[in-house]
């Protein structure tokens, strides 16, 4: 079996030490090329290579940009379905949203074991898990997507990074917060449109899930749709207020052990083929944490399992 690890050493977490024994244990198993991503879009380059060359799996230590890259060069390679590799991540990021929904350790170490016991597993089987993807027009989203203060608030983050200010949950909390605060005064430009039904006009902000949870503040999970996993539909959360003590009893919901998320100002539904947002004027729009510019409108399709990962087997609800 031949692998590519790909590997980003600007992310929160990665270091040459766990980058030196990740590459360790996987030699065990494969057949392994260790390459590193040295600007934005290389780790797209890099997949797209590899499905060229016939690789089966592709190893993904970072964050989760770098995971949507990837993604994105070997489902843009080859289309969904396709006969492309499977994709594996060892945390090292900040979030690792994807990881941990998928079922992988937040721990590099615990994650590296997981990873090997499952390339073991595939040997017998044959097999990888497949899961669905969001197609989003412009490129593949993996986990989650947003437009209104979510993209704002994803732009704000990235440039304080781009300042050389490390991220971390709570400056992402913080600027939320702000960027919440802000939105606030605003007046809604989003319309919400869904299978059956009619538009919902005067949102302020939609979030669009491919799985759950939709990310973590630190250990503990943030809920929108726990009803999405990477097995169902989309899911959608979408509010049509910002009054502020109403939406802090819907972010209680939210971070809640056995999140019950339900509001009078709260669009939120599962097992969507797809949702699409229109915005008067043009708005942020993030995907997968990753800031996608401003747009006035956006589709989001589920593509049913697009893609084979290196995971263990799907929860049942």
């Amino acid at each position: 079996m031949r692998a590519v690890l790909i590997v980003n050493p600007n992310a929160t977490s990665t270091t040459p030490a766990g980058r030196d024994l990740l590459a360790h244990a996987l030699e065990s198993r494969v057949k392994l090329t260790v390459a590193h991503t040295d600007h934005r879009g290389h780790a797209i380059e890099i997949a797209r290579d590899a499905v060229r060359d016939g690789v089966d799996v592709l190893i993904v230590h970072g964050g989760d940009g770098t995971v949507n890259e990837v993604v994105n060069g070997v489902v843009g390679e080859c289309g969904p379905r396709g006969a492309a590799p499977a994709v594996g991540v060892v945390p090292g990021g900040s979030a690792n949203v994807f990881a941990r929904a998928l079922g992988i350790s937040p721990d590099p170490i615990e994650a590296t074991n997981q990873l090997v016991d499952l390339l073991s597993d595939y040997r017998r089987t044959k097999s990888w898990r497949r899961i669905g993807l969001m197609d989003c027009g412009e490129r593949w989203g993996v986990f989650t997507a947003g437009m209104g203060v979510d993209g704002d608030v994803v732009a704000a983050v990235e440039a304080q990074r781009a300042k050389g200010r490390k991220v971390t949950a709570s400056r992402y909390i913080r600027v939320a917060i702000r960027e919440v605060l802000a939105s606030a005064r605003k007046e809604p430009t989003l319309t919400l449109h869904l299978p059956d039904r009619e538009p919902v006009s005067g949102v302020h902000f939609a979030f669009v899930s491919n799985s759950s949870p939709w990310t973590y503040a630190n250990a503990r999970p943030v809920w929108t749709n726990p009803g999405t996993t990477f097995e169902t539909g989309l899911g959608v959360f979408a509010t049509t207020s910002m009054n502020v003590w109403a939406n802090l009893l819907l972010v209680r919901q939210m971070v809640s052990r056995k999140p019950r998320i339900e509001a009078k100002h709260l669009v939120r539904d599962d097992d969507l083929p797809w949702i699409r947002v229109t915005a008067d004027t043009p708005v942020a729009c993030q995907i997968d944490g990753d800031f996608a510019g401003p747009r006035d409108a956006m589709t989001f399709t589920a593509v049913p399992e697009a893609l084979g990962v290196v995971a263990p087997p799907a929860k049942t609800l």
